[in-house]
């Protein structure tokens, strides 16, 4: 009986140990399936360690009639302290030949947008704005966008 306790308690400390923490995880629902250039989906993290290093995961959501092979956003962030900065990223979204990149279940597709082991340099809240950056005024087939953040795994 002690070893099949200990057994249990190896193995939930073997799967509590393999798990990433997470420091915060919101998702941005689109309304009608549509991201129309005026809403811009916001997420505010608060950051309390900076010895930390974080997996901020950026997770998009479309179905498979999105009638594109990617999906160009803009990122802003905003620290606590200083500028915001503006960046244009490419989420790809399906290969040339048109198979679906990401996790694929049924009709709908997760496609990421990751930036691992980042160090951030201040404590406080963390602003991250998102755009649709593409000529279209609306962009159909999207259901939502979430952003995770992590602490990344130790090496």
């Amino acid at each position: 009986m002690k070893k099949l306790i200990s057994l249990f308690a190896l193995l939930g400390l073997l799967i509590t140990g393999c798990t990433k923490e997470a420091v915060y995880t919101k998702a941005y629902r689109f309304k009608d399936e549509q991201w129309t250039q005026n809403v811009k989906p916001q997420f505010e993290v608060a950051i309390q360690d900076t010895t930390q290093l974080y997996d901020f995961i950026f997770t998009l959501r479309s179905t498979t009639d999105y009638a594109y092979n990617n999906l160009w956003i803009f990122l802003r962030t905003t620290p606590p302290f200083g500028k915001s900065v503006r960046e244009p990223y490419e989420i790809k979204m399906a290969d040339p030949n048109g198979n679906w990149i990401g996790k694929k279940s049924g009709t709908v597709v997760e496609h990421q947008l990751i930036f691992q082991r980042r160090k951030v340099p201040f404590t406080g809240k963390y602003k991250f704005e998102l755009e649709q950056a593409i000529t279209e005024k609306r962009v159909t087939e999207l259901l939502d966008i979430s952003l995770e953040v992590q602490v990344s795994e130790k090496d």
